[in-house]
């Protein structure tokens, strides 16, 4: 039997579209983002024996047009399509989909992702045409409908799907699961390997080309506007044994040559040191360390111990959300950590030999002029690598969404979560600060971050130091540019 799993186009005149990122757009650095969801689902079902046709629209920035073609040439006898969805892109993918059934009416056609995961009914409601929605973490709800597809059973009887039955009301079936032995999920790069393009993806952190992988699904901790824990895999974080990683990593040594870099796109890959220092052993004791290099997010409160250990099996940066250099702002969205980490991290991270790429967001619960000028002040004062400055994003399933919608500072549009060129927006407000003050303020902070004389003496150093340092901020600068040389609004 053939399942075809689909990302579908979106504004690809403009560039390729990010949907797996945690604030999907066409960014501003040119990132790009592997579908890691879909190819988890579609990498499970091909280990038993499925037929899968895999179609990365964006990744080739291809139009709707030429995404018809791919799925036309492919789409004989298929029985299932998964296709992807995000809040900005919603009314798109819906009706992209709605199209699919209409083309192929005896396949099943079904959405995935964050917005559907959370707005189920709302997404049903849409379009006629779509068959279902599977909700949170999806691989095992898609394995059950194609199972039950395949051997003529009641698909609609499959857990963690939403559908429509044959009177036109809209039924939630009970959650599936989530997946207890991560050591049975398929490998990434496996699939990776037969149906995608490496060169087609970009991380502007990371040492082109790379690969993306998850090593665990679920995060132990509670920030209000983090998307994936509270919309798909939860806040248990179930992770992989370390030599199940080490075998992927050997695996993608003998089978990438071309591939520099491994990005572990966890939540928070640090969140069990002991786990993290026994994957750092083996490791090094098969030698990868010095064959790959990969970076993974962090917690500001990660101890130096466990940095050298890292660094030593070949970690070259650590992603931190630092998010706000007011304490206050922290206690409000639930960080759980405090200003005075984020130095002796950074400072940690140095010594061990590891770069440091810092997350920052402004316009969080309680936030003023005051606050925000407070975290470029911190931004500013760490010696970062690289850094990022977004404005609050709250997406539909968050606690940050729930809090802007009660308070009045959300326009509820899912459209305006991005601008007219899929570059990231913001539809929020905050008491007297707009929403377009928010994105320009960021603009700002990015002008400020990388034009100041430090920072432009510590990439050159950086670049002399390593010709792969050079070519990935000369690739990641090459799109940046016109926007850090576009002078804010303030």
């Amino acid at each position: 039997m053939k399942v075809f799993f689909v990302n579908p186009p979106f504004k690809s005149e403009y560039g390729k579209f990010s949907r797996e990122q945690r604030s999907p757009a066409i960014t501003k650095s040119g990132c790009f983002y592997y579908p890691l969801w879909l190819i988890y689902a579609a990498a499970r079902l091909e280990k038993q024996g499925y037929q899968v046709e895999f179609l990365d629209a964006p990744a080739k920035q291809l139009s709707e047009r030429d995404a018809w073609e791919k799925i036309a040439s492919k789409a004989e006898g298929v029985k299932l399509f998964v296709v992807d969805s995000t809040t900005p892109s919603i009314y798109n993918d819906t009706s992209f989909a709605a199209n699919i059934k209409s083309k192929y009416p005896e396949a099943i056609v079904m959405l995935v992702g964050t917005h559907v995961s959370v707005r189920a009914e709302e997404t049903l409601k849409m379009s006629s045409a779509i068959d279902a929605v599977a909700r949170k973490e999806y691989d095992l709800s898609v394995n059950e409908i194609a199972d039950a597809l395949k051997s003529g059973a009641d698909w609609t009887k499959v857990r963690g799907i939403s559908y429509r039955n044959n009177n036109g009301e809209i039924v939630n079936n009970e959650d599936m699961p989530y997946i207890t032995d991560m050591d049975s999920v398929p490998f990434a790069s496996e699939f990776i390997k037969k149906h995608l393009d490496v060169k087609d993806y970009f991380q502007p952190v990371a040492t082109y080309p790379e690969i993306q992988i998850f090593t665990g699904r679920g995060c132990p901790f509670y920030c209000n506007f983090c998307l994936y824990p509270q919309t798909m895999h939860g806040h248990t974080y179930r992770y992989r044994s370390p030599k199940n990683i080490v075998e992927e990593f050997e695996y993608i040594v003998t089978n990438f040559p071309e591939v520099k870099e491994v990005v572990i796109e966890d939540d928070t890959f640090t969140a069990d040191v002991n786990r993290v220092k026994e994957f750092c052993s083996l490791i090094r004791a098969k030698g990868i360390n010095k064959k790959i290099r990969w970076m993974c997010n962090s917690r500001v409160t990660l101890d130096y111990e466990t940095m050298v250990e890292m660094k030593k099996a070949g970690c070259r940066l650590l992603l931190p959300g630092f998010e706000s250099g007011s304490q206050q702002i922290l206690n409000n969205i639930k960080k759980g950590t405090k200003v005075e980490q984020f130095k002796p991290f950074v400072d940690n991270a140095r010594k061990a030999g590891m770069q440091v790429h810092g997350c920052f967001i402004v316009g969080n619960k309680g936030e003023t002029r005051e606050t925000m000028k407070e975290t470029l002040k911190v931004a500013l004062t760490l010696k970062l690598d690289t850094a990022q400055f977004y404005p609050l994003m709250p997406f539909p399933g968050t606690e940050a969404y729930d809090w802007a919608v009660s308070q009045g500072y959300l326009s509820g549009k899912y459209t305006d979560y991005l601008k007219e060129d899929g570059n990231h927006n913001t539809s929020m407000h905050i008491d007297d600060i707009s929403a377009d003050e928010l994105v320009e303020f960021c603009n700002y902070c990015r002008r400020k971050f990388y034009l100041r004389p430090w920072y432009i003496g510590h990439r050159i150093v950086m670049s002399v130091k390593s010709i792969d340092d050079m070519k990935r901020s000369l690739k990641a600068f090459g799109r940046f540019k016109e926007f850090l040389f576009r002078k804010p609004n303030l």
